[in-house]
């Protein structure tokens, strides 16, 4: 699905991702983990075209990413933090990226109600709570049934219950044949979710595989102290 290779990025004289190299499978979960600035957010943004890399290459679904950005209507993004007019209800910013995007919008209303936002969409952005926040992102991330969803931190600021109902629509996600890469601090999620770990340090792949290879590789019971074994 995307395959990465001797991608490099500098910001002035500070080298942020060196050469890198990945792989990330299709119809699988992918997680992206490593500490502050190893280049997480980085990789994402050259991903997305947010960012210009300054060598390499990335393939998506053997397309080329060289300035033609066509390719983002096979992308869904739930970005960390989404800013959006504070004064705009729930409803018309969904409408306003329909618009925007101009594809076809299928499913918004059953990830509206999936979500149980219905009694929160008339109401302006800035009354709404940081975990309703989250699950409007949600549903523009998965209502136009991208082929490739990148959920960066997807969890943050939701109650269990919420949480809970957007793990198993990331699982369904993935059921129905998507490919989807997720950033999250917490490893227990990580472990609950995702089926390939690449770890960064320093700008390059320091590990890329299954999450039980990393488990048993490190002599550890679980993600969270493994990944904490690498980095120390």
């Amino acid at each position: 699905m995307i395959n990465i290779t001797g991608l490099k990025k500098r910001f002035g004289r500070l080298e942020v991702l060196r050469e890198l190299d990945a792989q990330i499978q299709e119809n699988k979960i992918t997680a992206i983990v490593g500490h502050n600035g190893s280049g997480k957010t980085t990789l994402i943004k050259c991903l997305l075209g947010l960012d210009k890399y300054d060598g390499g290459d990335i393939f998506i679904n053997n397309f080329k990413l060289d300035g033609d950005w066509g390719y983002r209507n096979q992308i869904g993004y739930m970005p960390q933090i989404a800013r959006f007019p504070e004064n705009l209800t729930a409803s018309e910013i969904i409408s306003m990226i329909s618009d925007l995007r101009a594809g076809p919008v299928t499913t918004a209303d059953d990830l509206i109600n999936y979500f149980r936002l219905s009694d929160e969409m008339e109401k302006p952005l800035k009354t709404l709570s940081g975990g309703t926040r989250q699950k409007v992102n949600a549903v523009l991330a998965f209502m136009f049934n991208p082929d490739l969803l990148i959920l960066d931190e997807p969890t943050a600021g939701l109650d269990p219950i919420s949480s809970s109902l957007l793990k198993d629509r990331i699982h369904a996600e993935k059921e129905g044949g998507k490919t989807i890469i997720i950033t999250s601090h917490i490893m227990s999620e990580i472990q609950e979710l995702a089926d390939t770990i690449l770890y960064l340090l320093d700008g390059k792949i320091f590990f890329e595989g299954p999450v039980d290879e990393l488990i048993e590789q490190t002599g550890e019971k679980n993600l969270e102290r493994a990944i904490a074994k690498m980095m120390s």
